[in-house]
């Protein structure tokens, strides 16, 4: 009798090499509730970017947001809604459509085999101003005793893990925009030490006065009033980003044991991931986002060559824009790389936007098209970036490239490829 094949180490649990496939997602954007929503409007070339509505912000100077348009009221128990800021309200629905798109039921996982790890840069910002107002007007026996948790970074985490029974490790990123990838980053050194699955992402909502003034603060937010003229990445007028909430999560699982649930499909495989700080000024040391774009190209064992687009960040500041697209052209080369920027759709919700740039990578790499940034413009010469524009453009090769750059020196980058194995 023919013994049968070991199997291969990269597929071991705990060896540290798994291949870490996203098998189900869900983005809630601006120009799109839902996955194939989200990615219909950025082929089509449609945006989310108007003014806001959720307060009046008629007496601020940037008055535009990308709000999500869906209710996520509606589809939780009322128990819930008292104790919960609108950010982790759109997390949970958000991985309730996770769990289902992946076909993932916890109750049949073992007890600590799926964990969670989010991301998140504001916390619950509008909970948190309600209560002030309740504090302030009411007298202190007027604010919620939910208030203790409802504004914590970790709370998506947390609500997420209890609802849906979910015990394996977990934890939270704080990153500014580079949350959404560290977080994933982080989830895939769990499947190395043996976790079978971990819920993932990250999800953004502060458009409320307190929210929006803490951002007017960094002084990146555009005082543009039309929204076609607002958020322009690497175009020659641009003037600061837009403010949004949303973002994406995905379950992140190891092919093994994918495989051994039945798991038929995923969106891609999650095949390298880095971070790196920026160096001190005048320090001379290369800097933070090149060496965060070619570790994670090493650690997913390909040259640039194979790279087929860049998901930019697209900060649309013009001294943050020119730092990019040299970080950009050194590792590529000049115009040596399709780039698009998905921000100029939606806005920039914090972590939730380097985590819809993950998404729409995917989705990329899936579909194999490039969605278009929006109409910025003219994209200054010094440059040298191939920046798509006005149609999506098919992929060349398996593997897209997510950069982003988080407000105080993180620099994060993730590889996604095709699904190479066969299960």
């Amino acid at each position: 009798m023919t013994a049968p094949a070991p199997t291969p180490l990269s597929e071991r649990p705990g060896t540290g090499r798994e291949t870490a496939l996203v098998t189900g997602l869900d983005v809630r954007a601006s120009n799109g509730d839902g996955t194939e929503a989200f990615w219909r409007s950025l082929l089509e070339g449609r945006g989310g970017i108007g003014p806001i509505t959720r307060f009046d912000a008629s007496g601020y100077p940037s008055r535009l947001a990308g709000e999500v348009t869906g209710d996520p009221d509606a589809s939780l128990p009322g128990r819930l809604l008292p104790q919960t800021d609108r950010v982790t309200r759109l997390a949970l629905v958000s991985a309730a459509e996770v769990l289902r798109d992946a076909g993932l039921d916890p109750a049949v996982m073992p007890e600590y085999g799926v964990g969670v790890v989010t991301a998140n840069a504001a916390g619950g910002f509008e909970f948190g101003q309600r209560e002030l107002e309740n504090l302030w007007a009411k007298g202190p026996h007027h604010v919620s005793a939910y208030q203790s948790f409802a504004w914590f970074y970790a709370v998506n985490t947390g609500q997420i893990s209890i609802r849906h029974g979910l015990r394996g490790p977990s934890g939270v990123l704080v990153t500014g925009q580079c949350g959404g990838l560290d977080a994933v980053g982080h989830a895939r050194r769990m499947l190395r030490k043996g976790t079978q699955a971990v819920l993932t992402g990250a999800m953004e909502s502060a458009l409320c006065p307190w929210g929006h003034v803490a951002e007017l603060t960094g002084a990146r937010l555009t005082t543009a009033d039309s929204a076609e003229g607002a958020c322009l990445p690497f175009g020659e007028h641009a003037s600061g980003h837009v403010a949004a909430e949303g973002g994406a999560l995905l379950m992140l699982e190891s092919a093994a044991a994918a495989g051994a649930r039945g798991s038929t499909r995923s969106y891609g495989e999650v095949a390298g991931y880095a971070a790196a700080f920026d160096p001190r000024p005048g320090s001379g040391r290369p800097g933070g986002p090149a060496r965060a774009a070619r570790a994670a190209l090493a650690d997913a064992g390909i040259d640039p060559s194979a790279v087929g687009a860049v998901f930019a960040e697209g900060a649309a500041v013009p001294e943050l824009d020119a730092q990019e697209a040299a970080a950009i052209t050194e590792v590529f080369g000049p115009r040596g790389v399709p780039v698009t920027a998905v921000t100029s759709r939606t806005g920039r919700p914090g972590a939730g936007a380097s985590a819809l740039d993950l998404a729409a990578a995917l989705l990329s790499v899936r579909d194999r098209l490039i969605p278009p940034t929006a109409d910025v413009g003219r994209v200054p010469a010094s440059y040298r970036i191939d920046l798509v524009t006005g149609a999506p453009r098919p992929l060349e090769g398996d593997a897209a490239l997510v950069l982003a750059r988080g407000h105080g020196g993180f620099n994060s980058a993730v590889v996604v490829r095709r699904d190479r194995t066969s299960r």
